[in-house]
């Protein structure tokens, strides 16, 4: 679907989620876990807060299926907290859908999410948002401070990317990659953060540090920056070695997405449809 001509005739059908028939059994096993893992970063992501209407994009790498690389991304117009397993597209990273699906997705989410997946295999999972705590930091000049443990946890893994307008251009995946480099996150200058993970639940962990480390440095700026303390380089690196273990796969994650996971079920059940 062109998504302006639709926009300019109002020609959008976007199905509820939860009218869909389940693709249960019409997946691999494989699959159908990283849909439900990936339903459930959606809707852990709305109950922090941490959405943009339908804006904002999180992707995981498929297998590969006959040689071909393979990832699901969330259908355009389809809110965060509905999303479900089945609602899920899968794609190439030719921005081509791979599977039946009466949606279609948007564009500037296949640019960036492409361009990551495509250049770092241990990107299984790309979680991209736009908080306005993330905007704010990204808008600074020196971006992410060492204020607080929150980001000294992450501030080493930290790489920024200029603003270059909404992302439809898609030679701006090459200086996307360049920038990330081998970093784990990003900020997007004046347009907000990503992370990277080998699974979602390490990319949804990065998150939760880089937005928590965002949150807290603008309220500190809020009294002022005259009185606010910095720690040095060397702090940073101490407490990034330290906390190194939270986001190393099987520790971290399994210490987290469980608890994750049932506070879903709690509140916002439904991801495994």
């Amino acid at each position: 679907m062109n998504t302006q001509n639709a926009l300019r005739s109002g020609g959008f059908d976007i199905p509820d989620p939860q009218t869909l028939q389940s693709v249960k059994g019409k997946v691999s096993a494989t699959e159908w876990d990283l849909r439900c893992q990936l339903a459930a970063t959606y809707r852990l992501c709305a109950l922090h807060g941490w959405t943009d209407l339908v804006f904002t994009h999180i992707s995981a790498r498929l297998p590969d299926e006959d040689g071909e690389e393979r990832f699901l991304i969330n259908p355009y117009g389809v809110m965060f907290d509905e999303m479900t397993a089945s609602c899920l597209v899968k794609i190439d990273l030719h921005g081509n859908i791979c599977s039946e699906t009466p949606y279609f997705i948007n564009p500037a989410g296949f640019t960036i999410h492409s361009a990551i997946h495509a250049a770092r295999h241990d990107a299984g999972c790309v979680i991209h948002v736009h908080t306005p705590y993330g905007v704010a930091v990204s808008v600074q000049n020196d971006g992410l401070r060492r204020y607080t443990q929150f980001a000294m946890t992450v501030c080493n893994d930290l790489a920024y990317h200029d603003y270059e307008g909404i992302a439809l251009d898609l030679d701006e995946r090459e200086r996307i990659v360049a920038d990330i480099g081998d970093k784990s996150l990003l900020m997007l200058r004046n347009h907000g953060t990503l992370t990277v993970g080998p699974n979602c639940a390490i990319a949804f962990l990065r998150m939760y540090f880089l937005e928590n480390a965002c949150k807290t440095q603008i309220l500190a700026q809020a009294a002022g920056t005259a009185t606010l303390h910095e720690e040095p380089q060397a702090m940073a690196d101490t407490v990034a070695g330290q906390a190194a273990g939270a986001f190393t796969p099987g520790m971290g994650d399994n210490l987290v997405w469980p608890g994750l996971m049932r506070k879903l079920a709690r509140q916002n059940p439904g991801h495994d449809h």
